[in-house]
């Protein structure tokens, strides 16, 4: 069948052939349909995350749109390695598809399912949300910020804050959902007291981190600095991305000093069964909703060319 290969870590992955796939026990055959370019494909594809598959050759992509051969649509993630679904067909437990509904093209689902999946499944699986709190999305300028203003909205917040490092998407993030902006290139205690104002005006109970790094640091700060002779209301901290850093430094004290309470959420702290019902979930009200993503197809036979390519819209790779 034809694919896209990855032959090497260091290099984009070559569109040609790959061994056809054959199911195994409970699992089916998909004809894929479309299959989105994501940080967590691309971090796989160079043997990097957590989640690599070790061995080469390998086709990437971990989820994407297609069809089962009794013709369901469905979404689809965790194929088994090494079959990804950058491919004309790949091979997934029965338990890991997600019936499309009609109102969404496949397109639409591919570049939604992993961003809409992060901050659905923080909000509701860790940080178990209640309607009317507030929430700070920490880096919301990209495609699974912004769908996290949107779905945060969909689950009743009452406030949403949101950061980035380019002021210039302000009024399109406030046009999704948001209700304040925090611009990241400012001096550590300005960016402390700012986070400290909202916190406490807006009364934030989640925050949803998809940087990590310098920016998670100030946050963490700024909780910590809450605190007083009485016990600080909780805040429940989910890591969702480490794009500003990998590493930070935690003083002890500001777990001590606050009710902050640090979490993550991804693959291992979710099981893939509940992620992928997490994404029909999502995909079923995602017309309702008025929920948008912004999405460019691109034909698998151009992976090469368009893998490295810098574009505001997530790219969704069609078969």
């Amino acid at each position: 069948m034809n694919a896209a290969v990855v032959h090497n870590f260091d290099a984009p992955p070559s569109y040609g052939d790959f061994e056809t796939p054959v199911p195994l026990g409970n699992e089916v055959r998909v004809s894929m349909r479309a299959a989105a370019l994501s940080h967590l494909v691309k971090a796989q594809a160079s043997g990097k995350h957590y989640s690599a598959h070790a061995h080469l050759p390998l086709v990437p992509g971990v989820d994407g749109a297609g069809v089962l051969e009794d013709g369901r649509r469905v979404f689809v993630a965790f194929p088994r390695a090494p079959f990804g679904t950058m491919a004309e067909q790949t091979v997934v437990a029965r338990d890991l598809c997600a019936d499309i509904p009609d109102d969404v093209d496949d397109v639409t689902a591919a570049a939604a399912g992993n961003p809409g999946m992060s901050s659905w499944a923080a909000l509701t699986e860790r940080a178990r949300f209640v309607a009317g709190e507030s929430v700070l999305i920490n880096g919301a300028t990209g495609t699974s910020g912004r769908l996290a203003i949107q779905i945060a909205k969909h689950f009743g917040a009452k406030r949403i804050v949101v950061t980035g490092r380019n002021a210039k998407s302000e009024r399109a993030l406030r046009s999704l959902g948001a209700d304040a902006f925090v611009p990241l290139d400012q001096s550590r205690d300005a960016l402390i007291q700012l986070f400290q104002d909202e916190i406490v005006r807006g009364s934030v109970r989640v925050v949803l981190d998809y940087l990590w790094g310098e920016s998670a640091e100030r946050l963490i700060a700024a909780i910590s600095g809450v605190g007083s002779r009485i016990a600080g209301e909780r805040v429940r901290f989910v890591q969702l991305g480490s794009l500003g850093g990998h590493v930070i430094s935690l003083p002890a004290a500001a777990l001590r000093s606050s009710g902050l309470e640090l979490m993550g959420s991804g693959l291992g702290s979710v099981s893939n069964q509940r992620l992928v019902a997490i994404i029909g979930e999502m995909l079923r009200v995602l017309g309702s909703a008025r929920m948008t993503i912004d999405a460019e197809p691109v034909p698998l036979t151009d992976v090469a060319d368009a893998w490295e390519r810098k574009l505001p819209r997530r790219i969704v790779f069609t078969v």
